[in-house]
């Protein structure tokens, strides 16, 4: 009688064992299934938001259509998590869209204008440099070869280079306006630089460069003009006190 109790004592402490070990492996597989869906839904926003983005970037069609890509596979990994109709049809969008970008083939856009307040220009900055970032890891992934990468990687190149470049010449030109011309010195030296450091030179690089040595020369003569005005004005004042020290003393 006590070996049939205490072989069922074992048998059930075996089965709670066993149960318990069940339960933390499912509790463990549903914590993995929620970071993975958070981690997916992360990548489709940054995506959507970047795509959004884009709308006002010279960019190409083919970087567009690398961004519906990735979102679309994060959508179909999503919908092999828990499938729902919400993702059936999401899939279906991005599909076409992808599509739609990639079968682009007009040239990419060129035209580029600096946003209006220093707000929007540096979430134009960020949205530059958060393409770049995606576009390397999509690279790593072996989601698109090397010559794409590199090519639209010197395009992002570039345009963050635009985008700091014509942020200087609003900086120093405001300076010119106001008189400040060290100031205004420093934001076009900063300027030139960064497009002297582009290789190879393209027709904007050219064509800043020309614009900013003229201002930088305009600067020098100010300056110049303005240090022989301030040694005229020292001189005068100089010739003034001695005038006053060596004049006839005056009879009472």
């Amino acid at each position: 009688m006590y070996v049939i109790i205490i072989i069922s004592i074992v048998v059930l402490l075996i089965a709670a064992i066993f149960i318990n070990a069940i339960q933390q492996h499912r509790r463990k597989q549903e914590a993995e299934r929620r970071a993975e869906q958070a981690k997916l839904r992360n990548i489709i926003d940054e995506t959507e938001n970047v795509i959004a983005a884009t709308a006002n970037m010279p960019v190409s069609s083919r970087l567009v259509g690398i961004l519906h890509n990735r979102a679309l596979q994060a959508l179909k990994s999503m919908h092999d998590i828990a499938g729902s109709a919400d993702l059936k049809q999401r899939i279906s969008s991005s599909e076409q869209a992808a599509a739609t970008a990639l079968s682009d083939t007009s040239p990419a856009r060129t035209d580029f204008s600096l946003p209006e307040n220093d707000k929007m220009i540096i979430q134009y900055i960020q949205a530059v440099k958060k393409l770049r970032i995606i576009l390397r890891s999509e690279h790593s992934k072996g989601h698109i070869d090397s010559k794409v990468f590199m090519d639209e990687d010197k395009q992002l190149e570039r345009l963050q280079v635009k985008v700091n470049v014509e942020t200087l010449i609003k900086r120093g030109r405001a300076a010119l306006q106001t008189n400040m011309y060290g100031s205004a010195r420093q934001y076009f030296e900063k300027a030139k630089a960064a497009l002297e450091n582009q290789s190879p030179q393209d027709e904007y690089s050219a064509s800043r460069l020309a614009n900013l040595n003229e201002w930088l020369q305009e600067i020098q003569s100010n300056l110049k003009s303005v240090n022989e005005k301030d040694r005229a004005k020292k001189q005068e004042e100089e010739r003034d006190e001695l005038d006053e020290l060596f004049a006839p003393k005056k009879k009472w």
